[in-house]
């Protein structure tokens, strides 16, 4: 009978489960909504606090209104205003007890918290509170402990009992923890155990040190004192040790077998709950050390969760599950042999939840409900329920309501009703209490998301739009996109039942704005949300697998392609760390680079960019390398794979595995997979997929009705392997089109037709034999069924006999014989175009300024157009210039404006004009008929330059200038500008000269100008709109007196023929003209004709006929300078234009060009200052060589001195006569050299050497003597005939007047 009740409330449960659901009520969102208390934080269950701080035991709540609280105390109710050292926290149920007045052990007790409303009661745990204990070490005099060496020995710790137990460990008077070994560890309990005794281990400081955490102290027991013996070492110290020591072993010690120390006996056991941490240790002891093994005789061990502690003796399973039950085996082995202990671990399990503690319900009335309390443990928990902390089964009775079990089932529930329930699961090693209320509420709906917020994705990643909401009954969720024209409740769009929208996989085109509607009996509210799906952040060239040179520079690229609004962030990592801090680490905005590489750069260089909702990476291995490194890495492509084999194979994939072959010291990055499909395409391999370089296997995705072969080729930091060898063929199966033609369009070759084409499905796209298409169209403004038309092997199909250009709807649906593709998509086409029927209307032009006009039109209407409007053309022409009657026969021009405008400018018009034009609309057929010629006039514009400029009669203070109209008048010519100014010698302009000059005048005489000056002159013409562009010249006035020439010659071109007067020359060169200037010739001439390749040539004017024209180019202008002339000749001048073959085509006439022998700027030397300081030096010297001549000629006559120093002067500087000591003849080809030999030592004394060969050489000493009339006794007999002859023609320099002064008064 109780088994059929069970079975009738899982029944009930399952009616009822999809008629009311959990849900939170959002108190910090809805101001004012009732709610039960619910139990919001709570002190733990076993609460140890510290007895030297205020005791605080924690509850909080919330409710509307708002809870009040109160306290059980050892079950009994705690009267906390009794306590006077017991406080409640104001708004909440937290007790504070203040330990300053009072001892905490007074208050060690079981609490217990209530928190009510006038909706219901919630209770808390059962808080266990306890004060944390650190008792001292008992007092004990511990004797030192002497042992042979080789024997087992045990440290004993036995810290005191605290509250929570302590910490254990070792360590000596210098606080270093003690040495711990697989010889030597610490057991669990404490104690430290040897499993065999060294000599060293003999030390007086081992001391146990327990570390209690809740009060941070730390005690020690007393140093234990150890002394290790050999058996020697015993016999001698037998008697010095025996009154007051213990001596644990008379024996040696020899190797032995291994004896389990922990735990004792061949087994034992062990509980543990579940979820706790599960530790077995087993120490041995034995000589040699004996290793500790771990196995599970009833199964394996856990690997994530096992660990191997203190050298393999301790094992520790952490979350401890039913599955860890069993019988555990530790071995302790050394060579003598081995030993084993069994443990058997029972596993037991405090009560635990299931599917999760019980939800709180909110009902509407008459609504139905279920609260679950569904728990586990081991022993089986036992259930019990209450309803506001009072036991259910003394609650007062409610028909609503029915327990059953693990569940209690609400029906048809009413206001009034609200309650908090209890479930309380309990067996022997712990309880779960739990509250859960139950609100009976009537409330419209609200929605909780904020209104307007904007949702972000990633293309292809999942999208998740929320539609928080609450009310009772439950909203239902609706959602819409964009124009609300359907709900979104089918594929692509998931709509969970919080009412959150998911998108598995976001396009861009799911952008947009979304509408949730939360509706239920009392109402609906709706808010709108946005969504942008982003680009994906994606690295387009990754860094590269690279070898460098120790010292060289290493770069790595990392170029992105990222979501224009989501601004990637670069991060460059080495090793999975961060870049070293050193500035040779030069980070690009795509790059990495790294100078002067060493051996610490190598490592593996990673590439990340960030963006706010994404990221890719890429990785690079930098290898480095000695700059001449022996022997030499040798690094080449990897061999191919080998051993493909098919597994998995299905309808449309298969399982492809291979081996990889020898990467040739450049680890592989990836593998590339090609197919070939021997049934449409033999012979030709296809790229498949990529697969990273660490996989062997790949899943390919494959097309029906095909014959598919595979090969793999791998891909390192050299190239691609060779492909590998060919996969057997695998065939997959016909079936149905799954796409059908893109790029249908629709056009018209002819007025009545309509072209239907599209781009055809490939062989491997059409998934089975027999591949047609169904063609099919229609009006699109007429409501008519589709046309139908079915054809094979062609992308295109013809419908005649259509109306000119209408709009029509197509489809192109593929077909084979086991079926036709889903139902193709809509486009849209326009049958053939005609020419346009109708021009333009209401053209006209309104004039902006003299070159620009605007011409407006009305459009054409769209009916007339009978085509895709392309736009108007604008056709006009100069029919004449305004202040000339003879017309232009000038070419028609064109101006396209494409799309639908009705207005246009006309740039770059001629100025005082008559235009003419029309308008044309053109579609994609032809123009349509022209519009009505209409006719504007441009206004006056500046002229352009004079078209030549000529300065002729040149005098000394005069000359005349003549200039020739402009060719292009732009208007009436009202009058000439002409202005002009000095140049010096530096090219500095001097005070300008301006005039004014009447239109009917073509010359001018200029009168009152300097002699011997060089002039510019420029020229413009002027109309009403001002002044046009100026026309320069230059020209140098006649020197002034004693000049035989004039420095700038002018040379007289031809009498020039004016276009208006008679007809233009067949020649395109008018107004050629010359001026010589102090660079060279200038050459000036005015140009009209076609051709761009226009040269100046010249040649000597007297020369033979065979001799060929020099040529240079002239670069588009209408002057130019001719350097290359030489001085003194007459040159013959001529312009030529020359066509495509380099073959003459027009002439100019020629000029006669004579440049002067002398320099082209004289000036009067004899004002000169220079020349002035140089006639002073000069008349110096000449009175200091007379002084010189007179004194020689009245004593030197008698002695053949002057003949000897003849001999020895400059042959330069020779100024006196040798008969008469007259001058020479004064040659100005001297002027400018420098005098000789003419410096004085700056102590102002003549030194011997300084004098060439003058008479000091010879004035005291040497063998040179007087005769008695005064005469020298031999000839300069002071100098030897080696120094005379050498001497007498080495020096170059004029003798010194100086110095031979200084001689002659030394001879005087």
């Amino acid at each position: 009978m109780m088994e059929r009740r069970r079975m009738d409330a899982a029944l009930m449960v399952l009616l009822l489960g999809h008629l009311a659901a959990a849900l939170e009520v959002p108190l910090d969102l809805l101001e004012g909504l009732p709610q039960p208390p619910t139990i919001t934080h709570q002190s733990p269950k076993d609460y140890i606090i510290d007895p030297r701080e205020n005791i605080i035991i924690h509850c909080e709540a919330k409710g509307k209104p708002h809870p009040s609280f109160s306290w059980t105390r050892n079950g009994t109710h705690f009267d906390v205003d009794e306590d006077p050292h017991v406080t409640l926290r104001p708004h909440s149920g937290t007790l504070v007890v203040d330990i300053s007045r009072a001892k905490a052990d007074q208050y060690e007790s079981v609490y217990q918290c209530t928190a009510r409303n006038k909706h219901g009661t919630a209770v808390s745990n059962n808080i266990v509170v306890r004060q944390s204990r650190s008792p001292l070490w008992s007092k004990e005099k511990i004797k030192p402990i002497v042992v042979q060496e080789g024997v087992s020995l045990v440290l004993p710790c036995q810290p005191p009992a605290g509250l929570p137990p302590p910490i254990i460990f070792w360590m000596d008077n210098y606080f270093q923890r003690l040495p711990q070994s697989n010889r030597v560890s610490q057991s669990l309990n404490g104690d430290l155990y040897f499993s065999n005794v060294l000599q060293e281990d003999s030390r007086n400081d081992y001391i146990c040190y327990a570390r209690f955490p809740y009060t941070q102290t730390i005690q020690q027991k007393q140093p234990i004192s150890v002394k290790v013996l050999s058996l020697d070492a015993i016999n001698d110290t037998m008697a010095a040790f025996y009154n007051d020591t213990d001596l644990f072993s008379d024996d040696p010690a020899d190797e032995r077998k291994p004896t389990l120390l922990v735990p004792s006996g061949p087994s034992s056991s062990k509980i543990v709950l579940r979820g706790q941490v599960l530790e077995m240790e087993c120490i041995a002891e034995g000589l040699p050390t004996p290793d500790i093994s771990w196995t599970k005789v009833s199964g394996e061990l856990p690997a994530k969760r096992t660990h191997f502690l203190h050298y393999q003796r301790t094992l520790r399973i952490v979350n401890v599950s039913e599955s860890d039950a069993g019988d555990y085996r530790c071995t302790a082995k050394n060579k003598m042999g081995s030993v084993h202990h069994n443990i058997h671990i029972m596993v037991k399990a405090a009560p635990y939840w299931i599917s999760g503690a019980p939800r709180n319900l909110v009902l509407a009335p008459g609504e139905n409900g279920v609260l679950t309390c569904r728990a586990s443990g081991t022993p089986k928990p036992s259930i019990s329920w209450a309803m506001n902390g009072i036991p259910i089964e003394n609650s007062p009775k409610d028909p609503s309501r029915k327990v059953e079990d693990d569940t209690i089932i609400f029906t048809d529930v009413q206001i009034g009703s609200s309650a908090v329930y209890q479930c309380n699961i309990s067996n022997t090693y712990g309880y779960l209490l739990s509250n859960a209320f139950v609100n009976v509420l009537s409330e419209p709906p609200r929605v909780l998301t904020p209104a307007n917020k904007v949702y972000q994705v990633i293309k292809n990643h999942r999208a998740l739009i929320d539609c928080a909401s609450f009310g009772s009954p439950i909203p239902k969720i609706t959602w819409f996109k964009d124009s609300r024209s359907s709900t979104l409740d089918g594929d692509p769009y998931i709509l969970h039942d919080n009412g959150t929208l998911e998108i598995p996989v976001a396009q861009s085109h799911n952008s947009g704005k979304f509408t949730c509607v939360a509706r239920n009996l009392l109402g609906k509210e709706e808010n709108h949300v946005f969504l942008e799906v982003k680009e994906p952040t994606r690295i387009l060239k990754q860094p590269e697998y690279k070898v460098v040179q120790r010292g060289r520079s290493a770069v790595f690229q990392c170029k992105v392609k990222h979501d224009p609004t989501l601004p990637p962030v670069m991060t460059w990592l080495k090793d999975d760390g961060e870049l070293p801090d050193d500035e040779r680490f030069e980070v690009g905005a795509d790059s990495l680079t790294i100078t002067d590489v060493t051996e610490m750069d190598a490592g593996v260089y990673t590439c990340i960019m960030n963006t706010t909702l994404d990221h890719d990476s890429a990785s690079a291995e930098l290898t480095v390398v000695e700059a001449t490194p022996t022997p030499a890495v040798v690094i080449e492509r990897p061999d191919s794979p080998t051993d493909l084999e098919l597994t998995d194979q299905k309808k449309r994939s298969v399982q492809l595995t291979w081996t990889p072959g020898d990467e040739h010291n450049s680890p592989i990055q990836k593998f590339l997979i090609q197919y070939e499909d021997s049934l449409h395409h033999r012979g030709h391999w296809h790229n498949l997929t990529e697969v990273p370089g660490t996989r062997t296997t790949a899943h390919l995705k494959l097309s029906p009705y095909a014959h598919y072969t595979f090969r793999v080729l791998a891909l390192n930091a050299v190239g691609l392997s060779h492909p590998s060898f060919p996969s057997r063929m695998f065939k997959t199966e016909p079936a149905a089109p799954d796409e059908n033609p893109t790029g249908v369009e629709g056009f018209g070759t002819e007025h009545n037709n309509l072209v239907i084409s599209w781009k055809p499905l490939t062989g491997l796209q059409s998934n089975g034999p027999g591949l047609h298409y169904r063609v099919m169209w229609r009006q699109k403004t007429v409501s008519s069924d589709w046309n139908m038309a079915t054809v094979a092997n062609t992308s295109k199909f013809v419908v005649t006999g259509t109306p000119t250009f209408v709009p029509y709807e197509l489809k192109v649906q593929a077909v084979n014989d086991h079926g036709a593709a889903p139902e193709p998509a809509i486009a849209h086409g326009y049958s053939g175009e005609d020419l346009p029927v109708a021009a333009p209307e209401n053209v006209q032009a309104m004039v902006v300024n003299s070159s620009l006009a605007e011409v407006y039109w009305d459009p054409v209407p769209s009916k007339l157009i009978r085509g895709h409007l392309k736009g108007y053309k604008v056709y006009y022409w100069r029919e004449r210039s305004l202040h000339k009657h003879n017309p232009h026969h000038v070419e028609k021009q064109i101006l396209t404006f494409s799309g639908n405008h009705s207005r246009g400018k006309l740039p770059g018009l001629h100025p005082y004009s008559l235009y003419s034009f029309y308008v044309k609309i053109y579609n994609g057929k032809g123009e349509g008929p022209a519009s009505h010629t209409q006719q504007f006039e441009t206004p006056e514009g500046v002229p352009g330059a004079p078209t030549s400029l000529l300065v002729t009669n040149t005098d000394l203070d005069s000359l005349t200038l003549e200039w020739s109209p402009p060719h292009v008048h732009n208007g009436r010519i009202t009058g000439y500008t002409l202005t002009y100014q000095p140049v010096n010698n530096s090219n500095e302009l001097g005070p300008v000269e301006e005039l004014a000059l009447p239109a009917n005048e073509t010359s001018v005489i200029l009168s009152n100008l300097r002699h011997s000056t060089r002039y510019k002159f420029y020229l413009n013409a002027k109309t009403v709109r001002g002044a046009g562009p100026a026309i320069s010249q230059e020209t140098v006035t006649i020197m002034d007196e004693g000049n035989t020439q004039t420095s700038h010659p002018i040379a007289r071109s031809p009498p020039h023929k004016h276009p208006h007067r008679n007809a233009p020359p067949a020649s395109p060169f008018g107004n050629v003209s010359s001026s010589v200037g102090e660079e060279g010739a200038l050459i000036s001439w005015e140009y009209w004709g076609p051709e761009r390749n226009v040269f100046v040539e010249y040649k000597l004017e007297n020369s033979e006929g065979e001799e060929e024209w020099q040529r240079e180019s002239v670069n588009g202008s209408q002057n130019f300078m001719l350097k290359s002339l030489k001085a003194g000749l007459p040159y013959k001048v001529r312009l030529v234009t020359k066509g495509h073959h380099d073959q003459p085509l027009h002439h100019s006439q020629e000029v006669s060009v004579m440049v002067p022998a002398v320099a082209s700027r004289q000036v009067d030397i004899a004002t000169q200052g220079w020349f002035i300081g140089l006639m002073c030096a000069i008349a110096l010297l000449i009175l200091i060589l007379l002084i010189i001549c007179f004194i020689q000629r009245n004593k030197g006559g008698k002695y053949p001195v002057k003949e000897k120093e003849d001999a020895h002067t400059d042959p330069e500087f020779q100024p006196m006569k040798d008969d008469d000591c007259t001058f020479g003849e004064y040659s100005d080809n001297e002027d400018h050299k420098p005098l000789k030999g003419s410096r004085t030592p700056s102590n102002g004394t003549v030194k011997r050497e300084d004098s060439d060969d003058s008479l000091v050489d010879y004035g005291d000493g040497g063998d040179g003597q007087f005769n008695e009339d005064g005469s020298f006794i031999g000839q300069y007999s002071g100098k030897s005939v080696s120094r005379e002859t050498a001497e007498g023609h080495e020096s170059s320099e004029a003798p010194s007047p100086i110095n031979a002064m200084n001689s002659l008064n030394s001879f005087v």
